[in-house]
């Protein structure tokens, strides 16, 4: 008889365990993006040399629009089992606001497969990373700046 209890308090044990690490697994999928800090690191695992200035997530946690500090932009996305970090080169991406005005669609001209419709939480996100964007789109057009932001002698 005490080898039958032990039996079934080992099995609930067992049971309970598998379950621990199942919820706590399905809480770490579920976060994702949305925590800055992991956000931070595998971008900078992605672009040691680049210094992240801004995180701006969509509304959905799936993606996430990374200011850098030389006014550059990058581009972090969960695709399911893995995390796509992209760095916008200066004129190589479009953006276009969408009919509710929360979100962007995106066109990346050298990466196709990352063009979407990005919504975000408020209008006022997306106007920030549409600026973020045209920021980097002039950059591209205006050779004459100095990195100091001001204008080089002619």
């Amino acid at each position: 008889m005490g080898l039958i209890i032990w039996c079934v308090v080992f099995a609930l044990v067992v049971l309970f365990a598998f379950a621990a690490v199942r919820i706590s697994a399905r809480r770490k999928e579920d976060e994702g993006l949305a925590d800055a800090g992991f956000v931070i690191l595998e971008f900078g695992r992605a672009f040691p040399m680049e210094a992240i200035r801004q995180l701006q997530n969509t509304a959905d946690g799936k993606s996430v629009f990374v200011r850098l500090h030389d006014d550059k932009a990058g581009f972090m996305r969960n695709m399911g089992r893995h995390y796509a970090c992209y760095l916008i080169e200066p004129g190589r991406a479009r953006a276009t606001d969408t009919v509710s005005g929360r979100g962007l669609r995106v066109q990346f001209l050298d990466a196709p497969h990352h063009d979407g419709i990005f919504e975000f939480a408020s209008p006022s996100e997306a106007a920030e990373v549409a600026l973020w964007l045209l920021g980097n789109y002039v950059a591209a057009d205006h050779p004459g700046t100095a990195d100091d932001g001001t204008r080089a002698q002619r």
